[in-house]
């Protein structure tokens, strides 16, 4: 007997695999163009630009504002924050 799932839980759940899957992507390209920016400054025997650094921070700041909507800024969240603003609004009037 498989027990009833709460939506809101397995929606957010849902989200930080997918961060999760993301981060291991972003991980794992970053590494290897850095892997092939080193494999050829060695064969290019001098100082070359250290282009990998547009990728990785690019999409880092994606990587960044993915982990926030994943982990910390939860629909759920924002709505019980808006609704706390709005009551103590209320009261004070």
């Amino acid at each position: 007997m498989e027990t009833q799932r709460d939506p809101q839980l397995w929606k957010m759940a849902k989200a930080r695999a997918s961060f999760k899957s993301h981060l291991y992507v972003y991980l794992f390209v970053n590494a290897a163009l850095w892997a092939l920016w080193a494999f050829g400054l060695v064969w290019s025997r001098g100082d070359t630009y250290p282009w990998p650094v547009w990728t990785s921070f690019g999409w880092g700041i994606g990587l960044v504002s993915h982990y926030f909507s994943a982990y910390t800024y939860s629909e759920k969240n924002m709505v019980e924050r808006e609704y706390q603003k709005l009551l103590n609004k209320e009261r004070h009037l």
